[in-house]
């Protein structure tokens, strides 16, 4: 008798987002979300430390922006890659790395929950704009969360297999996205199976979260109020309304009544308003579609379609904003918040050479232009040189050649840079090595090819005119971060105490109800009271049912009255 066959652990596709995360995995031949521990697909990307001092996630954490913003922490996937570090109370600090991966374990939970197996694999979506760094980074998170990275995949471009896949058409599309906390723009063509990117660029900093910001300072500055003078959670209160404000502003004028520094103030938006708000915010947007749109040497009215992904594409101003620009109304039919999610495991399943896709062929392009340092004349020694121009279809090889700067040079230094800048200063470092020269009391020639591949993994090749070979790796793998800290951020997660999943929907509903309470005045803050109370006297009984019942009756609640 034969053994029986382990059946392969599903790869998933995991949209690991600034504003929300989502997770999916292809199964009986179409990509399919997986929802969290409180049924919901969106899981937001925020984290908490509770007064136990247990770690929530999600939809909990986020209530307590408002109630506790000195415990919680969202949109830290904007400083991926950099050194900022967020406290959390009074004794816990974190690298914006280990926080994704907080929220990256709690998706894998939730999968393994849904699915009955462990799971080991993903591909996870980044920004199209994402550095070397920070892509490195997105990779260390999915390593502490107990994940491997199949593969990275661009979002728009994510957005685009799903996208190719459900519509099957043969066309040049842009792929308009704008997300929590950052903007991509890729223009591509589809001639399926084949689906090819042209031009890919974006704003790293500029997204949702940016335009409620805008609100909150037109706010105050009507007001006459000094953020740096409210406390803490005052100010997240009004942020927290103003985000409310910004998501119903489709529905027609909205008004706004907020309760702090000592009065009740009001404060009225209509569209009109908010365009001139966001004036600045949007035009920032025409900048890298106008870049995308040359690369790709192709007009506005060259494009057979647009399609919107991210959530912030759902406010009206942008999407007057993309149709006036393009002079045609993009599709809406597909949910903008998930299928980056969707084309994640679209892209998971043909890494795992899944039969209804295997045939579906990507090619993606290197979004930034990658070079190194070089001087010219005596006093010009900061010069950037591109080897792989921004938008190349990847994987690629280039070669140019280089000269030594005296004769008796004894090594040479090669610092790879990205960027886009003349200066290699003004660009970003990724590494250097340095190649040594013999002595020949002569000038040397040095050929210097980037071979740079669809993972991210680039090879640098310099080959001196003796034939003398030097290669070195630039890795974006988690092994190439410093080991120590590597070890550090593993022993800090591995002590957290994580909130219960099983208790999670209870905690979820407290959190809410005390973010309600905050928000509310007079007579729908005593009944706000009353429930807190009232659920709080429930718990404590101690009867699932009983909990159970009380816990959808108050959700119906809060969702009547829009908490």
């Amino acid at each position: 008798m034969q053994d029986a066959v382990t059946p392969r652990a599903p790869l998933l596709g995991i949209d690991l987002g600034t504003t929300n995360s989502l997770i999916a995995v292809w199964q009986e031949g179409r990509a399919l979300l997986i929802p969290n521990a409180l049924g919901d697909m969106l899981t937001p990307s925020v984290v908490s430390v509770d007064e136990d001092g247990s770690m929530l996630i999600g939809k909990a954490a986020r209530a307590r922006l408002t109630t506790h913003p000195e415990r919680t922490v969202a949109a830290f996937k904007r400083y991926m890659g950099s050194d900022k570090r967020f406290d959390l109370g009074s004794h816990q600090s974190f690298s914006p790395e280990e926080l994704s991966a907080l929220v990256l374990g709690s998706l894998k939970q939730d999968a393994e929950a849904w699915l009955g197996c462990e799971v080991r694999e993903a591909v996870i979506s980044v920004p199209a704009y994402f550095s070397d760094e920070q892509r490195k980074r997105t990779c260390f998170a999915a390593e502490l969360a107990g994940l491997k990275v199949q593969r990275l995949i661009n979002e728009p471009t994510a957005a685009a297999m799903a996208y190719g896949l459900h519509e099957q058409k043969f066309e040049r599309t842009l792929i308009f996205d704008l997300g929590g906390g950052t903007f991509d723009v890729t223009v591509l063509e589809y001639a399926l199976p084949l689906i090819e990117v042209h031009a890919s660029t974006g704003d790293n900093f500029l997204g949702g979260e940016d335009f409620t910001a805008a609100l909150l300072q037109a706010c105050l500055k009507e007001w006459q109020l000094n953020p740096a003078a409210l406390e803490p959670q005052a100010l997240a209160s009004l942020g927290d309304a103003l985000e409310q404000l910004k998501c119903k502003l489709g529905e027609g004028p909205q008004q706004l009544s907020w309760n702090g520094a000592g009065e009740t103030r009001e404060w009225a938006l209509d569209e009109t308003r908010a365009q001139k708000i966001w004036e600045p915010l949007l035009a920032r947007l025409r900048a890298p579609i106008e870049q995308a749109l040359r690369d790709a040497r192709l007009r506005p009215r060259d494009l057979d379609s647009l399609v919107l992904v991210g959530g912030a594409t759902r406010m009206p101003a942008v999407q007057q904003m993309v149709a006036t620009l393009f002079g045609r109304l993009p599709y809406r039919h597909l949910d903008p918040d998930t299928i980056v999610a969707l084309g994640a495991a679209t892209q998971a399943a043909c890494k795992a050479r899944e039969q209804a896709v295997e045939e579906l062929i990507l090619t993606d392009v290197c979004p930034y232009t990658l070079g190194i340092a070089t001087t010219r004349g005596e006093e010009i020694s900061d010069a950037f040189s591109p080897i792989i121009e921004r938008n190349t279809i990847i994987p690629t090889s280039r070669e140019q050649r280089f000269y030594s700067t005296h004769p008796d040079q004894k090594a040479i230094r090669i610092a790879v840079y990205q960027g886009e800048r003349p200066w290699v200063r003004d660009n970003i470092f990724i590494e250097e090595f340095r190649v040594p020269l013999p002595h020949t009391g002569a000038l040397h020639a040095l050929d210097v090819r980037f071979s740079y591949d669809i993972n991210g993994l680039l090879e640098v090749d310099v080959t001196l005119a003796s034939g003398e070979r030097h290669s070195h790796s630039i890795d974006r793998s988690p092994t190439g971060l410093d080991p120590q800290a590597c070890a550090a951020s593993h022993e800090r997660l591995a002590a957290l105490k994580i909130h219960p999943r099983d208790a999670l929907p209870n905690r979820t509903l407290l959190a809410r109800l005390e973010r309600a309470w905050m928000q509310s005045l007079g007579e729908e803050r005593e009944q706000i009271r009353y429930w807190l109370d009232e659920f709080n006297n429930v718990l404590g009984g101690q009867h699932p049912s009983t909990i159970a019942s009380h816990r959808k009756q108050l959700n119906e609640a809060l969702d009547e009255l829009r908490f």
